[in-house]
């Protein structure tokens, strides 16, 4: 019967603590949540890589997504909450909006768009969305 820890019980700030960014709402904060949520991933893979050679993307593309939809549909401040979970990480979009996105069809010869909801749900273990008094959160859990 072995008496030492069998892995290394150590966690990173990024592990224990998550991270959380508020920003004003401009355009440019979509670059300023992806590059917030890198640095993030960057700080929790020294001590627990990815799983899968797509994750760390994947997460960065939704982030990236969710960002963009803020600055488009619900104009004002918005935040950014990430954490690691047991299996991936929780990545939580807050904006001033209490209206709930809806998946439009995607109609390329109209100008595009109407593919990110369905994009985040097929990268995504787990999508939702919770509305409060101030707004609304945006719940997605990735693999990890």
């Amino acid at each position: 019967m072995g008496t030492g820890p069998r892995r290394d019980d150590r966690r990173s700030a990024e592990e224990t603590d998550g991270c959380t960014v508020s920003f004003p709402g401009r355009l440019r904060d979509v670059t300023g949540a992806r590059l917030a949520a890198d640095g993030y991933l960057a700080g929790l893979a020294r001590t627990s890589p990815p799983t899968g050679p797509d994750c760390w993307n994947d997460i960065l593309l939704v982030v990236t997504e969710l960002a963009a939809n803020v600055v488009q549909y619900a104009p004002g401040p918005f935040e950014l909450r990430m954490r690691r979970t047991y299996d991936g990480v929780h990545v939580t979009m807050h904006d001033s909006s209490r209206v709930r996105p809806e998946p439009r069809p995607f109609l390329p010869q109209g100008g595009g768009g109407g593919i990110g909801w369905h994009l985040l749900h097929s990268l995504c273990d787990q999508v939702s969305v919770v509305v409060t008094e101030d707004g609304k959160d945006v719940h997605a859990f990735l693999p990890w």
